[in-house]
């Protein structure tokens, strides 16, 4: 005997009012750069953004590098990661992932991104 088994539509956590907008300020980076690769400083324009991952506590940066000859050059070279400078601050390690179908390459980092965050003020419970 067969059966025919349908699925069910699942039912969504609340009303379509609820749905997630994004933050209305911006936060992450949007601007000039200098990738450092082996003895190379390459001049690039970066679009970051990240958070901070409650499951390893750890603050999780990622984003883009636009289309440039040079990098792309560097990734066939093959450059796997490499240091992220902007303006005055220290270096930070940057993984050069995918190079996207418009030519610009992906990018990801762990730890304290490249660009200065907003402070934030946590009240722990007594």
């Amino acid at each position: 005997m067969s059966r025919s088994l349908r699925r069910r539509p699942r039912r969504r956590g609340g009303p379509r009012s609820m749905a997630w907008l994004p933050p209305e300020e911006e936060t992450g980076y949007d601007g000039g750069a200098v990738l450092l690769v082996g003895d190379q400083a390459l001049e690039v324009t970066v679009h970051l953004g990240g958070h901070l991952e409650p499951l390893d506590g750890r603050f999780h940066w990622y984003g883009r590098i636009d289309r440039s000859t040079a990098v792309t050059a560097a990734k066939d070279a093959g450059a796997a990661s490499a240091a992220l400078v902007i303006g005055d601050g220290a270096p930070a390690t940057v993984r050069l992932a995918e190079i996207d179908p418009w030519g610009h390459v992906q990018v990801s980092g762990t730890g304290p991104p490249p660009y200065p965050l907003d402070a934030v003020e946590v009240e722990l419970p007594a």
